[in-house]
């Protein structure tokens, strides 16, 4: 087995969506979880985990099994995303070890008409690389006594010890040794509330450290091993412009999936890895970037960061408190520095093919150029860049491309949310480049 190749079906996941499998006090214990299996089309996750841990009072567990079995034999065959469990774990405590291998066992019972539906369990609270190895031996045990293939249940651990991140160091070694099935390692997830509670870290609000150090670890952890990371979950759920940011930080660090506690959330995240619909440009406002507004074609700054104003023989350009005499060609110069331009899909698949097109001709490079009116304090002027396209470039471009694919292949849910979105005409073009 090649480490460096990605083990299951999915290449990336965008949404690790959680609900407790069971509600104290409801005539309907399962009820979260219930509505959670019908969710559908952007509302609906990569990855959906009926939390039988955290989310889950202790008292309600060995119910919250037997509800992940109810509710899974009769909705999993119509869920779109997978299903994975999580069941308690600790590397500190072997009676926690023993009530999650018997949950498992309880929800793998093919008699149950749930495991079919099942992909896969969530483990946490793993230590070192020798209790991941202990959490792989009890699902490797619960598949043989149910006549299940070896292997079959993928394994996701949350990342929530500095044990378990220096784990992941050992992990590419550890896979595809005989003594093991770590091969089923599908998600490393950081668990960032209880990594701050066993680092001991104090914060002056008591809120949660950012920790860029561990989703920059977990990323290079899953990259290595062949398996998918994902952040953990973003407590403050109404703030949408947050968790975006979030999950934009994130996906420059090669981290595609985040944590979703709400629909809303997974709505979030479900498209915001995606390309976007329409392309935009953006200027460096004084160290801040700011989204030019797009008025019949021409990019227009509104802030006070910048003012820009015509002179009888030049301009005049002031960046927060730099003011420069610029010629027109210098000022063009200038701006070119100071704006980027954000491809769309369709965008992007136009490089694309452009490129393959001149691959085909016998060309190993094509310049890709974007031009633009650019207007600030009522003074208009064009801008141009060119980017060269090699092959390393359009390997590079193939990664959100890759992604669209990826989506559009394993859910076919959210074909029609994808069209509306893009158009067909951009779809099939998506779904061609690159094969």
């Amino acid at each position: 087995m090649s480490i460096d190749k990605r083990n299951h079906d999915r290449k990336f996941v965008r949404t690790f969506f959680t609900s407790p499998t069971a509600v104290e006090g409801e005539d309907d214990s399962a009820k979260m979880i219930r509505s959670a299996s019908q969710l559908r089309g952007m509302q609906a996750p990569d990855v959906w985990v009926p939390d039988n841990e955290d989310a889950t009072a202790p008292s309600m567990r060995d119910e919250g099994a037997a509800n992940i079995v109810e509710v899974v034999s009769e909705n999993g065959a119509d869920f779109p995303g997978e299903i994975h469990p999580r069941v308690v774990w600790h590397r500190d405590s072997p009676s926690t070890r023993y009530q999650g291998f018997q949950h498992m066992l309880q929800i793998a019972d093919p008699a149950k008409d749930a495991v079919e539906h099942i992909d896969g369990f969530v483990i946490p609270e793993v230590g070192g690389i020798d209790d991941w190895k202990k959490a792989d031996e009890f699902i490797t045990i619960v598949e043989h006594e149910h006549g299940l293939e070896e292997g079959s249940l993928a394994m996701s651990v949350i990342i929530e010890s500095g044990s378990a991140e220096l784990a992941m160091r050992k992990l590419r070694d550890e896979m595809g040794k005989p003594d093991n099935n770590l091969e089923r390692m599908f998600l490393l997830v950081d668990g960032e509330v209880d990594y701050t509670k066993d680092m001991r870290a104090i914060t002056p609000t008591g809120g949660l450290p950012p920790w860029p150090e561990l989703r920059h670890n977990t990323s290079r952890g899953a990259s290595a091993a062949g398996c998918i990371a994902v952040d953990g979950p973003y407590d403050d759920i109404r703030d949408v412009e947050g968790y975006n940011e979030r999950m934009k930080d994130n996906q420059a660090k090669g981290m595609t999936g985040i944590w979703s506690l709400t629909p809303g959330q997974v709505v979030e995240a479900n498209t915001n890895p995606l390309p976007p619909q329409e392309g935009s440009w953006r200027i460096d406002a004084d160290g801040r970037e700011v989204t030019l507004t797009n008025e019949d074609g021409v990019q227009v700054y509104e802030g006070s960061r910048i003012s820009l104003e015509e002179t009888g023989d030049g301009y005049t350009l002031t960046v927060g408190s730099d003011t420069q005499e610029l010629s027109a060609d210098e000022l063009r110069e200038e701006l070119v520095g100071l704006t980027d331009y954000i491809p769309s899909m369709d965008d992007i698949v136009d490089s694309m093919e452009e490129f393959e097109a001149a691959k085909e001709a016998g060309k190993g490079a094509v310049a890709i150029t974007q031009s633009a009116t650019l207007r600030i304090d009522g003074v208009e002027i064009e801008v141009s860049t060119d980017r060269m396209w090699d092959e390393a470039t359009y390997q590079a471009a193939m990664t959100p491309i890759a992604l669209f694919q990826d989506v559009y292949e394993n859910r076919p849910d959210q074909h029609d949310d994808l069209a509306e979105l893009y158009s067909e005409d951009v779809v099939e073009r998506a779904m061609e480049v690159g094969n």
